[in-house]
């Protein structure tokens, strides 16, 4: 049987599908054709506070939206790849770079294009409302869906497991 709090403690990475999972996977259309998403505070405030102690924090996706640009580097996540059709590949390369086991890696994903990364990652995970493929490969299924709180959940955890939330920071606003 798998320890998912020790697999949790040991996270160094992780990694982030943005549509689905930072999001509710809603696009709105504007009559000029622009997507507009909505973004979730809380999912926000926790990738910011897991890269500012020491983990490597990135975001895979197949969208292209500048928007998903300013997002993420309004939260300071420095690792974005956009428009990637193959995130195995995009996924292998990074995690190479950082010199990270992927044993190691958390990757939460919601859809088909995140299957195969997820099965490469050490810990892959899923918001609550993920497509039945993906829950059928994820250790952890966030009790929270895409968009509502499923990052600041898996986020929460393994922060509080390695003793870094909340840990010397008091208020962290």
């Amino acid at each position: 049987m798998i320890d998912i709090r020790k697999k949790m403690h040991d996270i160094t990475a992780m990694v982030f599908d943005y549509d689905g999972v930072l999001t509710d996977g809603t696009i709105l259309l504007t009559p000029d054709g622009d997507g507009l998403r909505t973004a979730y505070v809380r999912d926000g405030y926790a990738l910011q506070l897991a890269a500012k102690k020491g983990l490597h924090v990135a975001i895979i996706s197949g969208g292209r939206s500048p928007s998903i640009t300013r997002r993420i580097e309004a939260l300071k996540i420095r690792d974005l790849f956009l428009g990637v059709e193959d995130k195995l590949s995009v996924f292998q390369e990074y995690i190479t770079r950082i010199q990270a086991d992927p044993a190691h890696v958390l990757y939460m994903g919601d859809d088909i294009p995140d299957y195969r990364p997820m099965k490469a990652a050490g810990f892959p995970c899923c918001p609550a409302d993920a497509a039945e493929e993906i829950r059928a490969v994820s250790m952890y299924i966030s009790p929270f869906p895409g968009g509502r709180g499923c990052a600041r959940d898996v986020i929460e955890q393994v922060l509080k497991l390695q003793g870094k939330w909340m840990h010397d920071d008091g208020f962290l606003w």
